[in-house]
């Protein structure tokens, strides 16, 4: 499987998150425009080799002096990330991707980013169903409605891509990485 043919059929899997999304965002009423709870302050960790060569090639999609001045917030919010971890202090710290409120590798952002803000629940073998409330922007909506996402067959359809593509380019250890980690 080659670099190519896997990001193809992420990107496939990404349409359908985003369709998803939208559907129970439109469900709900709900639309995103940022906010004081900016969940691009959030440091989300992703967890697929996958995800991370489609940032790093999305991350070349830019000019020299715009992946330079990404790198240049990336290693600060990683400094940032160890100075709070040493002082075992909870940061928010706006992703380095971001741009005046907007994602400057939307287009490549991972499933963590597409997935996050609306209700949702994931449901494991063997255990009970995990659910999630959504973002506080949309609470007042989401509390007077029910229409989680579903974010189990994505998480199964990316976790079978994850291990394709790990078999195909010899990765074998796992990751827990922010965006800033990530590229650099």
């Amino acid at each position: 499987m080659t670099k190519s043919s896997s990001f193809s059929r992420l990107i496939l899997l990404y349409q359908k998150m985003d369709a998803a999304w939208k559907e129970s965002a439109q469900k709900y009423g709900f639309i995103c425009n940022g906010c004081s709870d900016n969940c691009c302050e959030t440091l989300f960790f992703h967890h697929t080799h996958m995800e991370k060569a489609y940032l790093r090639h999305g991350i070349k999609s830019l000019t020299p002096s715009r992946r330079k001045e990404i790198k240049k917030k990336a290693r600060q919010v990683i400094q940032a990330m160890a100075m709070a971890e040493e002082k075992k202090e909870f940061i928010r710290i706006m992703c380095p991707v971001n741009e005046k409120g907007r994602c400057t590798l939307y287009r490549f952002r991972p499933m963590i980013c597409r997935l996050h803000g609306i209700p949702h629940e994931l449901r494991r073998p063997g255990e009970s169903i995990i659910k999630s409330p959504g973002c506080l922007a949309g609470e007042a909506l989401f509390n007077a409605q029910n229409h989680p996402l579903d974010r189990t067959p994505f998480y199964q359809e990316m976790s079978l891509l994850e291990m394709q593509y790990c078999k195909a380019h010899g990765k074998s250890t796992r990751i827990k990485q922010t965006i800033a980690q990530m590229l650099i």
